[in-house]
């Protein structure tokens, strides 16, 4: 499992849905949410997490995405399969993971060293702990 620390920097909430935007290295970053306790709040440390299967990798991105997550990280190191591969990630301080297709790896030619972006849907994400 990814982990992060961020700020929330703000919360939007219609009906039960919140959208949480956090900030983290002023990187910003989104989460859909259909519940928050009253500890989630503006200006509160928080520790997120998100799934390795949830980070899309894109490399030399044009254009607009829907995707809002989109942090700036290296590849640190690869471990390749028959099928699958997982990336590690350098994002500041912290490594993430990224498990993708060993298929997309080899058509994207991606290798250690690489700066690509680490891609996370706003609904892939959450709070793990207040801190």
């Amino acid at each position: 499992m990814n982990t992060l620390n961020a700020t929330i920097k703000s919360i939007q909430t219609v009906d039960n849905l919140n959208i949480v935007a956090f900030t983290s290295h002023e990187q910003t970053l989104k989460m859909m949410s259909l519940d928050l306790t009253e500890n989630i709040q503006v200006d509160t440390l928080v520790n997120l997490h998100f799934k390795p299967t949830t980070v899309s990798i894109a490399k030399n991105i044009t254009g607009e995405l829907s995707i809002g997550n989109q942090l700036a990280v290296k590849i640190l190191s690869l471990e390749i399969g028959e099928l699958l591969s997982v990336l590690h990630l350098g994002f500041y301080d912290y490594t993430l993971e990224s498990i993708i297709t060993t298929s997309s790896l080899k058509r994207m030619d991606l290798k250690v060293g690489d700066n690509v972006t680490a891609l996370i849907k706003s609904s892939d994400l959450s709070i793990k702990e207040v801190l």
